[in-house]
């Protein structure tokens, strides 16, 4: 006697009507009385199964609420301690999402900050060195007037003065700068000013090499260590906290003009006819 499952493409045909129909497999099953489970199977393959078969998964909300949560920027251990459930879960689920970024917002800005510098650093620096020396190239030589000019600048900028209240004629500068000490050695040379009037001292913070400090500043002006002035020592004060540190920081050098009242009074009057001058340039630029 033939099989009532001989003919599966006809009872195939029959199983997916009913399953279009909204009928579940066990109603299938009934209707065409195939108890066989892997054949009832394979009656219905390819057809997804009713709406209303389908029972709500509790993982489903979990899953849902998880990467709503991740979205919100929250770490694996926070979303944990939020519902309940495990890592390997949670990974598994938000796998797909954007990694959260645990920095603060500062600490994003200043991540960025260094990024676009690191790009950009190297070109401003380029075109930096470019205008610094385009600006030194266009100076070219100095004339004797030019000289003397920069140097009653520079000595009134960064030079002892005398007040009206305590009358000091003494020509004493200080920097720490060589190149600034360098401008204003040739400036006293152009003023003929003799190497025997000319007194130096060093002035540093007590708490850096002193005696280094002492053989540089010497060996820059060409004299030996022993014949500078006594040296400055400033007290260090441990609640403060000192940017000049270093290798690179040999404090100040002072010098001094000894018998400077008439050169002092030199440089007053030509400060003066300096200011006197760029007002008249000024006014005349106006009228």
């Amino acid at each position: 006697m033939p099989s009532k499952y001989a003919d599966f493409e006809g009872l195939r045909a029959q199983a997916v009507a009913l399953r279009r129909e909204g009928l579940s497999l066990r109603q299938i099953r009934d209707r065409l009385g195939v108890h066989n489970h892997d054949l009832l199977h394979r009656l219905v393959r390819g057809e997804p199964a009713p709406e209303w078969t389908k029972r709500p998964n509790a993982r489903d909300d979990l899953r849902a609420r998880a990467r709503e949560l991740r979205l919100q920027g929250m770490t694996y251990d926070r979303i944990q301690l939020e519902l309940g459930c495990s890592k390997s879960s949670i990974s598994l689920w938000v796998r797909d999402l954007p990694k959260v970024d645990h920095r603060t917002p500062e600490e994003q800005g200043r991540d960025a900050a260094r990024k676009r510098w690191a790009h950009e650093g190297p070109m401003r620096e380029a075109a930096r060195q470019a205008a610094v020396t385009a600006a030194r190239d266009a100076v070219g030589t100095l004339s004797d007037r030019e000289l003397y000019i920069a140097g009653v600048a520079l000595y009134w900028a960064e030079g002892s003065k005398s007040k009206p209240y305590q009358r000091r004629e003494a020509v004493t500068f200080i920097n720490s700068d060589p190149d600034v000490i360098q401008v204003y050695l040739a400036w006293l040379k152009l003023l003929e000013i003799a190497p025997e009037r000319l007194a130096f001292r060093v002035m540093i913070h007590e708490s850096a090499d002193v005696a280094g400090a002492e053989r540089f500043w010497a060996d820059f002006v060409g004299i030996e260590p022993a014949e500078l002035q006594k040296t400055t020592l400033k007290r260090h004060n441990p609640k403060t906290v000192r940017k000049n540190t270093g290798d690179a920081y040999r404090g100040c050098l002072v010098v001094r003009v000894s018998s400077g009242c008439d050169l002092y009074r030199r440089i007053e009057g030509a400060w003066c006819g300096i200011v006197g001058a760029a007002s008249e340039a000024d006014q005349r630029k106006r009228t």
